[in-house]
C-alpha cells in the first residue's frame, strides 16, 4: 500500500539556479545531486521538518510545465510572516496574501516562474 508522498517533482531550466533559490531561499536541504543524463542532473530536496521532498527535474518532452501553476500547496505556519520574509529575500508572488473562510494563501512564485501556492489555516 501506498504509505506517503516521496517527493514531488519540479520541472526546471536552471537547475543551478533553481538549486540556489530554494536551498537559499527556502532552506530546503539536498538529499541527492548527481548526474542522470548529459543535460540533467537528478537533484533530490529534503524540507526540513516534513517527509516529501522535492526533486528539480524536468523529465524529456515535458518543458513545456517550465514556469505554469504547480497543482500543489505547502502549509507554512503563517501565510503573512512567510510572505514578508520570502519577499525580503527577493522572492516573487502574484499578489498578497488572500483570507479565505478555509484559511489563508499566497501564491509564490519560483526562480523558474513556477507557481506554488502557500497556505496556512
Amino acid at each position: 500500500m501506498v504509505k506517503r508522498i516521496k517527493f514531488l517533482g519540479i520541472s526546471v531550466r536552471d537547475q543551478e539556479r533553481a538549486l540556489r533559490f530554494y536551498t537559499e531561499k527556502l532552506g530546503f536541504r539536498v538529499l541527492t545531486d548527481q548526474q542522470f543524463s548529459e543535460k540533467q542532473r537528478w537533484i533530490e530536496l529534503t524540507i526540513p521538518g516534513a517527509e516529501t521532498g522535492v526533486v528539480l527535474f524536468t523529465p524529456e518532452g515535458h518543458e513545456d510545465r517550465i514556469g505554469t501553476f504547480l497543482n500543489t500547496s505547502w502549509e507554512v505556519d503563517n501565510v503573512e510572516k512567510t510572505y514578508a520574509d520570502l519577499q525580503a529575500k527577493g522572492v516573487e508572488f502574484v499578489r498578497a496574501p488572500e483570507k479565505q473562510p478555509w484559511g489563508t494563501f499566497v501564491i509564490m512564485k519560483d526562480s523558474e516562474g513556477n507557481q506554488i501556492v502557500l497556505s496556512s489555516r
